[in-house]
């Protein structure tokens, strides 16, 4: 599904034009990502929680020359599933 698409089923259920729902959806996101940016972490209760996560140094090894390769420190985006939305997940899917 694509961000056009979510636009489409909103606006089907709403009634609001596209254009009103581009930019609640464009502003919902930008404000998600501003947010994460300043090192918030954003709890959507029943989905889900957006933050930074810390990765640590590791040393991999590079398949072709079988060379040892150290892979820094890092910040990455992070998410990380509600209870309530993977026993959803579970009920649909894992019967």
């Amino acid at each position: 599904m694509t961000k056009a698409d979510l636009v489409k089923i909103i606006c089907d259920k709403t009634g609001m034009t596209r254009n009103e729902v581009a930019l609640v959806v464009d502003t919902f996101i930008s404000t998600i990502k501003e947010a994460v940016l300043d090192n918030n972490r954003i709890e959507i209760r029943g989905f889900g929680n957006f933050s930074l996560k810390k990765r640590k140094r590791r040393v991999a090894r590079n398949p072709k020359t079988k060379e040892e390769v150290i892979i820094p420190d890092k910040i990455v985006p992070d998410f990380k599933i509600s209870k309530i939305f993977k026993k959803e997940v579970d009920e649909k899917f894992n019967k």
